[in-house]
């Protein structure tokens, strides 16, 4: 039997057009949010390194939605934001670890471990997205997409170079 979010996800989705559509929607939201959040979560960290690359990733971030608009621009559709559960659901996840855990190291660790569930999330997003507009012979979006899932996977490599450089061994110490 199908869950209430899985019903309305296949009436919305009934046509891989739809599909991508939604998925345009829920990133366009994800990305919006995340421009909004990453200086609160740069704040929240003691690592230069980190709030380094926290603070630079806004500007690729806003111009991932930028590019999201122009998707939404050759699909032929306004640009509106649809909230994403999944993203949500993680985004919450970096307000409880700021909330219950102590500003330094382990936080820092705590941070880039959620980030990276969420780069993780959105560079699954971005290669389906790019393979259903391949599909949809939506050239332009791929292109777009392509840039976009690379500055992801770039992001993702920069968080594990700073944890492993330092912050987990650092977290780790702590626990002697």
């Amino acid at each position: 039997m199908l869950s209430n979010i899985a019903k309305e996800y296949h009436a919305e989705a009934g046509e891989l057009r739809a599909l991508y559509e939604k998925q345009l929607k829920e990133l366009y939201w994800a990305e919006q949010l995340m421009a909004d959040r990453l200086p609160d979560l740069a704040d929240a960290c003691t690592s230069k390194d980190l709030k380094t690359a926290l603070a630079a990733h806004v500007t690729v971030t806003v111009s991932h939605a930028v590019r999201l608009e122009k998707i939404f621009k050759v699909a032929g559709i306004e640009p509106h934001a649809k909230m994403y559960d999944a993203l949500h659901c993680l985004y919450k996840e970096t307000d409880d670890l700021i909330e219950n855990t102590k500003k330094g190291v382990v936080r820092d660790a705590g941070l880039i471990s959620v980030l990276q569930k969420i780069k993780h999330y959105e560079i699954a997003c971005y290669g389906t997205m790019r393979a259903h507009a391949i599909a949809l012979r939506e050239e332009d979006a791929v292109t777009l997409l392509e840039i976009t899932l690379q500055e992801e996977k770039d992001v993702d490599l920069v968080l594990s170079s700073i944890a492993e450089s330092h912050i987990n061994i650092e977290a780790a110490d702590k626990e002697v």
